[in-house]
């Protein structure tokens, strides 16, 4: 079944969601339990700058839903 919406941009919406999760993986690989977010200013200033990039994860699947027309997402 032939795909009708743009599949280079869902590359690259797919692609910034990888650099995101990279992203969380550098930024947390010193997190070890939670209070390690908790104890200063760096640890909640790097717990802001995960949760940013959970929240662009979440966005670029809408994305990816509205430009499938929710089609792509629901066969995986």
């Amino acid at each position: 079944m032939p795909y009708s919406f743009d599949k280079e941009l869902v590359l690259g919406i797919l692609n910034n969601i990888a650099w995101s999760v990279g992203v969380i993986l550098k930024r947390s690989n010193q997190i070890k339990s939670y209070d390690d977010f908790l104890k200063n200013d760096d640890g909640l200033e790097k717990l802001d700058s995960i949760c940013m990039q959970f929240i662009n994860i979440g966005e670029a699947l809408k994305e990816i839903d509205k430009i499938t027309s929710n089609t792509l997402l629901k066969k995986l």
